[in-house]
């Protein structure tokens, strides 16, 4: 009776193991999680969000803050926002689309793109950053 609902446990259990997760949802997770490194100011963990061709460019957490402070002041201080549709660049990247209200109170969309690493994570490689007039993030 035992190795019966043992089979049962475990082969009902299979189809949900081996589902892959749905990439928007872990595109979300890792801006999330970038987001709320700047929002307590942890530029190393901010940092580790980004993938090798950022690094490339930015080789320590302290320069890429100091970018991210210069150029993309609405996603390093968000006061809110919410993710728009998972979906690919016109390169074929990978992307996610976030609407942002920025300190400055005005609405963005920030268009991420994104790498799956070797080690099965993703990664960002980059943000695009429009000021959207008119619409509430």
């Amino acid at each position: 009776m035992y190795r019966i609902l043992a089979f049962l446990v475990l082969f009902v259990g299979l189809p949900v193991m081996a589902k892959a997760e749905d990439p928007g949802i872990a595109y979300q997770r890792v801006i999330t999680q970038q987001l709320e490194a700047f929002r307590s100011d942890d530029g190393a963990l901010a940092y580790s969000f980004a993938a090798p061709n950022v690094r490339q460019i930015f080789p320590t957490p302290e320069t890429f803050m100091a970018m991210v402070k210069r150029g993309y002041l609405p996603v390093y201080r968000a006061q809110a926002y919410r993710f728009g549709e998972a979906r690919s660049d016109a390169q074929g990247r990978p992307g996610q689309r976030v609407f942002l209200t920025g300190p400055d109170g005005k609405t963005y969309e920030a268009q991420y793109t994104l790498e799956l690493q070797p080690d099965g994570t993703w990664q960002i490689t980059g943000c695009t950053l429009l000021e959207i007039p008119g619409l509430d993030a």
